[in-house]
C-alpha cells in the first residue's frame, strides 16, 4: 500500500464546560485543516461527560461544516444498535448536502453497556441488532423503500459509498470489508487471554487479514488506524500532561479487564499504545507500528493524554508540519493561509 495520509480524531474530552468543549473541538479541526490535514472524526458517546460528552455528531459535524471548507468530516462512530437507522440516513444526507459531499459515516456496535437501558436495547443482543439495522440504514441510503412506499428525501447521492465500520474483532473486520466498507481501527485494544505488552499490530494485523479477504474483487481498501498522538516543543512537557491523562485512563481500562502488570508512566506509555514526546521522538515511535504500514489512513488523538487545548493545537501543527513528512506521510490537503482559515471561520 501506498503511504497513509493524515487525519484528526477528537473525543471532545477537553476539561471544559459543554459548549466551550464543542468551541475547542472546532477551533482544533480549523487547524487541522489549515496545516492540510484531509479527515476530521469525531466520537458519539450518551451520557458520561468522561467518556466525550457529545451525544450527536452529526449536529455538531454540520455546524463544523458551516466553518471549515475542505477538510473531510467522519463519524467515529456511531452507535447504531441504539439509533433509528432512517432518521441516521437522514440527519446524514442533510448534513452531507450542508458540508458540500465531504461527510464519512462511521458506525459501530457501542462500547458502553450502560448507553442502551435508556434506549430500549438489551447490549446482550447489540451485534444482532447491528446488523439488521445496518441493513436497514443501507437500504435507505440505496433510495429503497423504508415503509409504506417512502424512499429518502433528499436522496443520499453517493453516501452509502463512504460508510465506515469499527471492530476490534476479524468477524467484524470480515463484515465491514465484504459490504466493501471502510474499516476503523481503535487507537488501543485490551490484550484479553494474551501477554499485555503483546504489540498491537499482532492484535489488529488479523482484522485486517478478514477485512482485505473479505473486499469484493476490484474494490478499493479503505483502513483507517486511530492512534494516542501527543507532540510537545520538549519531552518533559509532555510526560507532565501524561502522568494525569494516562493514570486516569489506565484505571477506566482496568475497570473493563485489562491488566497493567507495571504500574510506572513509561510502561503505561507502552501498555496504552501511546506515542508521545518530541516530533522526532513520535515519529520514532510511529514507524514502529507495523499495523501503520497497512492503513490507508492515520487518525490521531490526543486522549488519553489529554493535554489542554492550547497544547493540542499546538500538537497539531507539529504532527502535520513535521511528524508526517519525517514518516513520509501525506497530510492529504495542501496548507492555506492564516487569512483562508480566517474566512472559513
Amino acid at each position: 500500500m501506498t503511504a497513509p495520509t493524515l487525519g484528526f480524531f477528537t473525543r471532545l474530552l477537553d476539561d471544559a464546560a459543554p459548549r466551550q468543549r464543542y468551541t475547542y473541538a472546532l477551533e482544533q479541526i480549523q487547524r487541522a485543516e489549515r496545516h492540510g490535514i484531509g479527515r476530521a472524526w469525531v466520537a458519539q458517546h450518551h451520557f458520561h461527560a468522561a467518556e466525550g460528552g457529545l451525544p450527536s455528531p452529526l449536529v455538531f459535524l454540520a455546524h463544523a461544516a458551516a466553518h471549515t471548507s475542505r477538510i473531510r468530516l467522519g463519524t467515529g462512530i456511531i452507535t447504531l444498535p441504539i439509533e433509528d437507522p432512517v432518521r441516521v440516513a437522514e440527519d446524514a444526507v442533510v448534513a452531507d448536502l450542508l458540508s458540500d459531499g465531504r461527510l464519512d459515516l462511521g458506525l459501530g456496535s457501542g462500547g458502553t453497556p450502560t448507553s442502551f437501558p435508556p434506549f430500549g436495547q438489551d447490549v446482550r443482543d447489540k451485534t444482532a441488532v447491528y446488523d439488521g439495522k445496518l441493513a436497514a440504514l443501507l437500504n435507505a441510503l440505496r433510495g429503497g423503500d423504508v415503509g409504506a412506499g417512502n424512499a429518502l428525501y433528499p436522496d443520499a447521492a453517493e453516501l452509502a459509498d463512504r460508510i465506515w465500520q469499527a471492530t476490534f474483532s476479524s468477524f467484524g473486520g470480515h463484515r465491514a470489508g465484504e459490504h466493501g466498507h471502510g474499516l476503523l481501527l481503535s487507537r488501543t485494544q485490551p490484550r484479553r487471554g494474551v501477554d499485555p505488552y503483546t504489540p498491537l499490530a499482532q492484535v489488529q494485523d488479523p482484522i485486517i487479514d478478514e477485512y482485505l479477504a473479505a473486499l469484493p474483487e476490484g474494490a478499493t481498501p479503505r483502513i483507517t488506524a486511530s492512534r494516542t498522538v501527543f507532540v510537545a516543543d520538549d519531552r518533559a512537557e509532555a510526560l507532565r500532561f501524561a502522568e494525569v491523562g494516562l493514570r486516569r485512563g489506565a484505571e477506566s481500562l482496568r475497570r473493563q479487564g485489562q491488566e497493567f502488570p507495571d504500574d510506572s508512566l513509561e510502561a503505561l506509555i507502552t501498555l496504552t499504545d501511546t506515542h508521545l514526546g518530541t516530533p522526532d521522538e513520535v515519529a520514532a515511535s510511529l514507524a514502529q507500528d507495523r499495523t501503520l504500514d497497512r492503513a490507508t489512513e492515520v487518525a490521531f488523538q490526543v486522549h488519553s493524554v489529554d493535554a489542554p487545548h492550547e497544547h493540542v493545537l499546538r500538537s497539531i501543527e507539529l504532527i502535520a508540519d513535521e511528524v508526517a513528512p519525517a514518516l513520509g506521510w501525506s497530510t492529504g490537503l495542501q496548507t492555506v493561509g492564516a487569512h483562508d482559515e480566517e474566512a472559513g471561520a
